[in-house]
């Protein structure tokens, strides 16, 4: 990844952008367009902010009138397009383009419809995912997907990046959860995919934009399953004297038969980063902890709480302990949700990871972590989905210090060719983006990137919905395959950092 920081805006990209905000006001009148520079650099950067650019302008529209006129005004105008929504994204899916527009969602926050008949909401993509629980728990519903900043993130962000969360293991990520979508096309054009009905004729769009990490369309409307909370829900805190046994211990609890509604690991740093932050109870002196929530039937839960017990000691836990009530079962997943900031009271920065294995590789692929650790002297705090073996490694290093940010990101870029040296893949629930832009060959071969890129261009004949996202190189649409882009604003191959 080049580590240039781009140039000073030039007269004529600062000409166009008096041009391009004078016109964007029409469409989005008042406080719709910002284009001061110092009131733009609250969008320069999205939650991986060792990356920053001030866009060329920002713009907040209020329905999808406007977002279809403003997709069409660049679209006849040749200007680059990001989408944004809460900007909670670690992979820079919402870094902007020092020529391109930010289309901003957070004016699209309403919860539309809640039809607990069909067991489904219809809301704005600006609405946080936590906001979907709480309008529909008073009725003993709630929203599965419970990614960790879900206090924050927009359900618009969450279908980009197909977000997970700590109950994905049984309920799914985004895909399963999501059953309809509007989308307005580059061309201005409005579509709707899916709806309130279980499934959908023809093609699987639905899947197909789930995930797409704004490069298809931006997303205006989204149809949700809501569930019923189950009768009985409670988690064990189980610890271990070693990594390689708590991994153990997620495999057999999977090949016993055993869903849980949530499998969780930490190791030992990030277990005293969260209990120091938190006060869960965690047990300091194990080497790793799993948090394994039951949820159903009473009686199911009581006998699938023995049958983990008992696997658990099989792997050697020197603690387990059973939440007594909700407000214990709470403290425990309240350190879990909180690790990610309580690892930022303990290192002037990290870098988080995300990238999936098979549970099997898990031994390995953490034993191997802790060889680059000591390879580029830089401390790694695990928090990882375990039960589907989606990891978040979180190294920690300080930006202040010459080399280190170029350590931290040379040992990611080590751990991601782990996972899939292993049989795993280079992203869970964060998304390529620009972080893991430039790793996607050591996944997929030139023919399979240029595949993906020809659905890109089934949507987006001119490249500009965030380009410069996912792939590492891209191609003209006319000439896919063989005309490539090596330089300017289409390849993308300098990242702004600080």
């Amino acid at each position: 990844m080049s580590r240039l920081v781009m140039p000073e805006p030039n007269g004529a990209l600062l000409a166009g952008r008096a041009r391009i905000a004078r016109d964007l006001r029409t469409i989005c009148p008042g406080e719709g367009v910002i284009d001061a520079p110092g009131e733009m650099k609250a969008y320069e950067s999205d939650g991986l902010t060792a990356y920053r650019q001030v866009p060329l302008v920002v713009v907040l529209p209020e329905t999808t009138q406007q977002v279809s006129e403003v997709l069409r005004y660049c679209h006849k105008n040749d200007i680059p397009v990001v989408p944004r929504g809460a900007g909670t994204s670690l992979s820079g899916g919402a870094l902007p383009l020092e020529d391109g527009v930010l289309l901003g969602l957070g004016k699209f926050n309403r919860i539309l419809e809640i039809d607990y008949d069909n067991r489904c909401a219809v809301v704005q993509p600006g609405v946080t995912n936590l906001a979907i629980t709480q309008a529909v728990e008073h009725e003993g519903f709630y929203y599965a997907p419970d990614p960790s900043s879900q206090i924050a993130c927009s359900i618009g962000g969450n279908v980009a990046e197909n977000a997970g969360g700590v109950h994905c293991l049984k309920y799914g990520l985004t895909t399963n959860n999501v059953l309809g979508l509007e989308m307005v096309l580059i061309t201005g054009e409005v579509i709707r995919l899916g709806g309130k009905h279980m499934d959908c004729e023809g093609y699987d769009m639905l899947g197909l934009m789930t995930g797409s990490e704004g490069l298809l369309g931006v997303v205006t409307e989204v149809t949700v399953r809501i569930l019923q909370k189950p009768e009985t829900a409670r988690a064990l805190l189980i610890g271990f004297p070693s990594s390689a046994q708590a991994g153990q211990c997620v495999a057999d609890v999977i090949s016993a038969g055993i869903i849980a509604g949530g499998m969780e690991m930490m190791d030992k740093p990030a277990i005293h980063a969260a209990e120091e932050f938190v006060h869960a109870g965690y047990p300091l002196e194990a080497e790793a902890l799993l948090i394994v929530e039951l949820d159903g039937p009473e009686a199911e839960v009581d006998h699938l709480i023995d049958r983990v017990s008992q696997i658990a000691k099989s792997n050697a836990a020197d603690t387990v302990r059973v939440s007594q009530s909700e407000e214990e079962r709470m403290a425990f997943w309240a350190g879990r949700k909180a690790a990610f900031p309580a690892v930022g009271r303990i290192s002037p920065d990290y870098y988080c990871m995300d990238g999936t294995i098979p549970r099997n590789q898990l031994p390995r692929v953490l034993a191997g972590m802790q060889e680059m650790s000591r390879k580029y002297a830089l401390r790694v705090a695990n928090v990882f989905h375990a039960g589907d073996g989606n990891l978040h490694p979180l190294i920690l290093y300080d930006a202040n210090k010459p080399g280190e940010l170029e350590r931290a990101e040379d040992f990611g870029a080590d751990i991601l060719k782990l996972c899939v040296e292993v049989g795993g893949v280079l992203t869970g629930e964060h998304g390529v983006g620009v972080e893991k832009r430039d790793l996607m060959p050591e996944m997929f071969s030139e023919t399979d990137l240029a595949h993906q890129q020809r659905v890109k261009c089934a949507f987006d004949d001119k490249n500009l919905l965030n380009p410069g996202k996912v792939f590492p190189t891209l191609h003209r649409c006319a000439e896919l395959g063989r005309m490539h882009i090596h330089g300017g604003r289409i390849a993308f191959p300098d990242i702004p950092r600080f």
